[in-house]
């Protein structure tokens, strides 16, 4: 649900990387095909994993994320689908959340974040209820910086819990750099923050969304 503009961490990356070359490449992430997956037994074990995928035809990053929630499919799907909601504002990048308006299955937010505090991050997230699936846009990505920003949020049951899959495609000034970094500030560091995030605000919500609206 959160997604970052890494453009101040990428810079950060790239200032430190330039200064410790030799280190920057031990700990990168390879890219992978995008069907890479972790074995159930790797999931339960990590309850994150974290994977940089091959990029589409014009360049940039992705990201492959894969987690469990300790919550049943029907109560993670409807915190997702809460868009009006304040709790995003405990994501220790998020300093704005705005929920713009719904036509039909389509969804607009707004988002403002502390690597970025003057740029407004318009999302487009169209929702799949059937098949427990997201897709988001980034409806104004020149504002932002970005080339493109694009990608899905899928929910599958996993016994008593719920696996997340999260992908994204991506682009700016230091994506590569950023995709790269094997430190805190970098896209592996980030992403393991959100998960955590996610799993730890689920548990503290769950008893709101269990109950059917």
């Amino acid at each position: 649900m959160a997604r970052l503009p890494a453009q101040t961490l990428a810079r950060l990356s790239l200032v430190l990387a330039l200064a410790f070359p030799v280190v920057h490449a031990q700990g990168a992430l390879t890219a992978q095909p995008a069907s890479v997956d972790p074995s159930p037994e790797e999931l339960i074990r990590e309850t994150q994993v974290v994977y940089r995928i091959e990029p589409e035809a014009r360049g940039g990053e992705a990201y492959k994320l894969v987690y469990l929630v300790p919550a049943p499919l029907e109560v993670v799907w409807r915190f997702k689908t809460d868009f009006n909601n304040e709790f995003l504002l405990g994501h220790k990048f998020i300093k704005e959340h705005r929920f713009i308006g719904q036509h039909g299955n389509v969804v607009i937010t707004e988002d403002i974040y502390t690597s970025a505090p003057g740029k407004v991050f318009r999302w487009k997230t169209t929702v799949y209820p059937s098949r427990h699936r997201l897709e988001f846009v980034l409806d104004n990505p020149r504002e932002c910086d970005q080339r493109f920003h694009y990608g899905f949020i899928q929910l599958e049951p996993f016994g008593e819990q719920t696996r997340v899959t999260h992908v994204a495609y991506f682009d700016f000034f230091g994506a590569s750099l950023w995709a790269n970094y094997p430190w805190p500030g970098g896209m592996s560091s980030f992403l393991r923050y959100t998960a955590t995030w996610e799993q730890e605000t689920i548990l503290r919500l769950r008893e709101r969304y269990s109950e059917k609206p």
